[in-house]
């Protein structure tokens, strides 16, 4: 694997909201969306061919209405307007639904993104995933505001502010943002508050600006410790079935990561042929002359 961005504690807000979708609609993920994309459609081993790598894991199958990857942050925030817009024009009663964190709140695409989709009501929720850091800038430096949730009153719809951590918190305020959108009110922002528990990414050494001490202090709320408290008092989860679910978890993850492993080594032509239908000139010269680098450094 590559540098990997993870997701632990974030569960909640991501599998939440991902399922409080329907069929049809659209979702656009920044790097760290591996649940949500994981329950809208995307094989995992897609996903692992992906951060091992190879461009071909973001292939998604025909009718997985997921968009590619985002890495630069907040800028497919616009996309997911471009497409809430489209599908408005076209009548295809769907709703996108962008994910971001705290810190692509303060990018001017994030704000572009909310005041076109204000002005026009589009079907769109920002569902922002406030994880307490923007990799190392803390929520307290990243803003002003009380809450990220707020900034949306600004450009004439609703913010809401939820227990990010909380499973069905999460389904309840992204079903009710979608009947909005699809009712035609417009668009909603979402500000899922959670703790992300992990590195910003395998590259990232998160006890170089936060202690341990706060990382525990966020651990009794971690939604799947959560989720089964939940669940055990309802009855409905055990050690014998948290043990059997462990194994086919590892057996399946095991199984899939080879069958990543087995996708075929991408080829060096497809960073010009994978973006455009149709490669303009410039992008041919580029790739001819590419072409004959690699070829002068075999002899």
């Amino acid at each position: 694997m590559g540098t990997y961005a993870p997701f632990m504690g974030q569960e909640a807000a991501q599998v939440g909201s991902a399922v409080a979708l329907e069929e049809g609609d659209w979702i656009f993920p920044s790097f760290r969306e591996t649940a949500a994309m994981y329950m809208r459609g995307v094989p995992m081993a897609m996903l692992f061919a992906y951060w091992m790598g190879n461009e071909g894991g973001q292939r998604f199958p025909e009718g997985v209405r997921v968009l590619p990857i985002s890495i630069p942050v907040g800028t497919h925030a616009l996309h997911a307007v471009g497409f809430a817009w489209a599908s408005k024009l076209r009548g295809e009663g769907s709703c996108s639904l962008a994910y971001f964190g705290d810190g692509g709140t303060s990018k001017g695409d994030f704000h572009e993104a909310m005041n076109m989709a204000g002005v026009f009501r589009v079907p769109v929720i920002f569902f922002c995933q406030n994880n307490q850091y923007a990799i190392s800038v803390p929520r307290r430096a990243q803003t002003a505001s009380k809450t990220i949730a707020q900034k949306a009153l600004a450009y004439g719809f609703p913010g809401i502010l939820v227990d990010g951590n909380d499973l069905v918190t999460v389904y309840a305020a992204t079903r009710w943002a979608r009947k909005r959108a699809m009712e035609g009110e417009g668009p909603t922002l979402i500000e899922a508050v959670t703790y992300r528990l992990g590195p910003h990414t395998t590259a990232d050494d998160p006890t170089k600006y936060r202690s341990e001490e706060e990382v525990e202090e966020w651990k009794p709320l971690d939604p799947l410790v959560r989720t089964r408290l939940y669940l055990r008092n309802c009855c409905l989860w055990d050690e014998e079935m948290e043990e059997s679910v462990r194994l086919y978890a590892e057996e399946r993850v095991n199984r899939l990561v080879k069958e990543a492993e087995s996708f075929p080594d991408p080829a060096i032509e497809d960073m010009f042929t994978y973006t455009f239908a149709q490669m303009p000139p410039s992008l041919e010269a580029q790739m001819r002359e590419y072409r004959e680098f690699l070829k002068s450094t075999e002899r």
